[in-house]
C-alpha cells in the first residue's frame, strides 16, 4: 500500500493558446513542484481538466509524468470515466506506467446512486486492478454522497484504501476519520482543520499556485506548531475562499500563472475569468506576499 501522506498536488495540465497540451511546460512544472517538496502529484486531476482530456491524452500525460517524476514523489492518476470498461482500461494503463494509486469517481452521470450500486462499481474495479484506489466524494459535482456507512464497506475491499473527501462537510469528514482506512482532504477551505483532526494528507488544487506554502502548512501541523500553521493559513485563506466560490479551475490556473506556474490557459468549454473576477483574484493573492 502506498503512503499518500502530506501534500498531493492536484496538478494542472498546461495548455497552449490553441488548447493543446504543452508537455514541455508540464515537465517543467513537475520539477518545480517536486523541488517545492510536495509528497505526491495527481495527474489528470479535476484541476488538470480531466473531463476535457481524451483517453489517449490522459495515457500520454501519465506516461510522460511518471517518467519525469522518476520516483521523486508519489504518482496518483485519475482513471475516472463513464464507461465501466474504460475505467478498467484507463486504470490498467496508469498502473502499468507506474501509478502508486488510482483516483476514481463514482458512476457520476445517471449511474447507480444507491449504496449497493456504488459498492458494486468499486468492487468490480477493485477485482480488476492491483493498485491502491482513491475513491472520490464530491457530491456537489456528482450528485452522489459517499456515506460513512458505505465508506466502511468500501474499505473492506482489497485495494480501496483511500477516499478523497471534497464535500466540505467537516462533520462527515470527521466521521470518515473514524473508519479503518485513510482519508485525504479535498475541500480547500477546511485543509488546515482537517490536518489538525488527523487527515493523513490532502489532494489540493490550490497548491498549484502556492506549493511551498502548502508544504510548509503540512510541516507545521505535523510538528504540532498550530499557532504558526494558523498564521500561515490566514495568508492563504483569502485566495482559497475566492477560488472556492468562483469558477474553480480557471481561478487556480490564473493564480498559478500570476505566481509563475504554468500558462493560465483553459480548454473549452471552460472559460477564463472576467476582468472583474481577475481583479478580485489578484487582490486575494496579495496576502500571500505579505
Amino acid at each position: 500500500m502506498a503512503d499518500l501522506k502530506g501534500i498531493n498536488l492536484a496538478m494542472q495540465t498546461p495548455f497552449d493558446e490553441n488548447g493543446a497540451i504543452n508537455y514541455a511546460v508540464f515537465e517543467e512544472l513537475i520539477d518545480r513542484y517536486v523541488e517545492a517538496g510536495v509528497h505526491g502529484l495527481v495527474l489528470g486531476a479535476g484541476t488538470g481538466q480531466h473531463p476535457y482530456l481524451t483517453e489517449a491524452e490522459c495515457n500520454r500525460l501519465y506516461e510522460v509524468g511518471a517518467k519525469r517524476i522518476a520516483g521523486r514523489c508519489n504518482v496518483i492518476c485519475q482513471a475516472s470515466a463513464l464507461n465501466m470498461d474504460e475505467v478498467i482500461r484507463r486504470s490498467k494503463h496508469a498502473q502499468a506506467v507506474g501509478a502508486h494509486a488510482l483516483m476514481i469517481l463514482p458512476p457520476y452521470f445517471e449511474g447507480p446512486g444507491d449504496d449497493d450500486g456504488i459498492f458494486e462499481f468499486y468492487r468490480t474495479i477493485d477485482a480488476a486492478v492491483g493498485t491502491d484506489i482513491v475513491g472520490y466524494n464530491i457530491p456537489q459535482a456528482t450528485g452522489i454522497s459517499i456515506s460513512p456507512q458505505l465508506l466502511e464497506r468500501l474499505f473492506q475491499l482489497k485495494n480501496f484504501n483511500y477516499i478523497k473527501d471534497s464535500a466540505g462537510d467537516f462533520t462527515v469528514h470527521q466521521e470518515f476519520l473514524q473508519k479503518n482506512g485513510t482519508i485525504l482532504n479535498g475541500a480547500d477551505p477546511t485543509t488546515v482543520y482537517a490536518l489538525m483532526a488527523g487527515t493523513r494528507g490532502v489532494i489540493w488544487g490550490a497548491a498549484n499556485y502556492m506549493p511551498a506554502e502548502a508544504v510548509e502548512l503540512y510541516d507545521l501541523v505535523s510538528s504540532g506548531k498550530y499557532a504558526q500553521a494558523l498564521a500561515l493559513w490566514q495568508r492563504m485563506l483569502p485566495s482559497i475562499l475566492f477560488i472556492w466560490r468562483s469558477p474553480y479551475t480557471p481561478s487556480v490556473l490564473l493564480a498559478a500563472q500570476l505566481r509563475g506556474y504554468g500558462t493560465g490557459n483553459v480548454r473549452r468549454p471552460l472559460r477564463k475569468l472576467s476582468q472583474d473576477q481577475e481583479a478580485l483574484l489578484r487582490k486575494s493573492l496579495a496576502a500571500l506576499e505579505g
